[in-house]
């Protein structure tokens, strides 16, 4: 996989420290532990304001984790797409129909670690209906979701437990979407 802000010598140690200390000032936390597999499909939620987007990339940075994330095509325009892909970006054409699952189920097989951060309400709007792409890739790619959450109540985000999917959709979606059910977002009437 490409270079990233998560993996370029010399700048990923200072943009973590930097991190750190922006994330004291603004008073969030960022909860989690070193994380000894990376080979695993990370779900962000609740996705409700464009801040969650920076906040992930700060406690990302802070928690060491090498990631890349799924987002709409419109944010990779021309002149600033190579930035957010140096971000860890990778761009999704939500308007047309295309095998997205089945090429990240190939990128996990061709790279021993890999973490892909997938936002599972697929906006930052109001959904009743979470997407099912994080979880179809987490089964195919035999990998598990690590949970990663944004809770503007506590001020804290950060990473919470492995689910391992059973491939029981029916049975996987409600307990996954359980965990969530006490987080806020940052702006919770989108919830």
């Amino acid at each position: 996989m490409r270079r990233t802000v998560f993996s370029t010598p010399i700048v990923t140690p200072l943009l973590r420290l930097l991190s750190i200390g922006i994330l004291k000032i603004i008073g969030w936390k960022a909860i989690g532990r070193p994380v000894e597999n990376a080979r695993f499909v990370l779900i962000g939620a609740p996705h409700t304001s464009n801040w969650d987007f920076p906040l992930m990339l700060l406690v990302v940075l802070k928690l060491r984790l090498k990631v890349y994330w799924m987002g709409k095509h419109s944010l990779f325009p021309f002149p600033v797409g190579w930035f957010m892909k140096w971000l860890g970006g990778i761009p999704v054409d939500r308007s047309r129909a295309h095998n997205l699952v089945d090429q990240t189920v190939r990128q996990y097989q061709e790279n021993p670690e890999m973490i892909v951060l997938v936002p599972p309400e697929g906006t930052r709007s109001k959904v009743k209906e979470w997407k099912t792409g994080f979880y179809r890739i987490a089964v195919n790619a035999q990998v598990p979701v690590l949970m990663g959450y944004v809770d503007a109540a506590t001020k804290e985000a950060g990473l919470a437990d492995f689910f391992h999917p059973t491939g029981d959709i029916d049975v996987d979606m409600p307990a996954i979407r359980a965990f969530y059910a006490d987080k806020v977002g940052i702006n919770p009437e989108n919830a």
